[in-house]
């Protein structure tokens, strides 16, 4: 699975929208595979920290995405992602 080191310089005064895109990004490759093996929770994940930060997209990408998830597989996702927003 990849991973990215958010901790770089300058993240925490990146422009929320500009934090959206990156964060709609990562849910796009977890949701298709790109550079990693699928993971539909992952995806969850990023589409709703995108969602947060106010990208409309992701926060349609999540609801689409949710649909072809378990009960068990959204919560983890969402727990996963307060989890990520609690930290950062």
């Amino acid at each position: 699975m990849a991973r990215f080191e958010m901790l770089e310089a300058g993240f925490g005064t990146m422009g929320a929208a500009a934090q959206a895109d990156m964060f709609l990004e990562l849910g796009m490759m977890y949701a298709t595979g790109r550079d990693c093996e699928t993971d539909l929770v992952a995806a969850h994940k990023w589409f709703n920290i995108a969602a947060i930060k106010g990208s409309v997209r992701a926060a349609e990408l999540r609801s689409e995405l949710s649909a072809t998830m378990s009960k068990v597989e959204i919560a983890r996702a969402l727990r996963e992602a307060r989890e990520w927003m609690t930290v950062h």
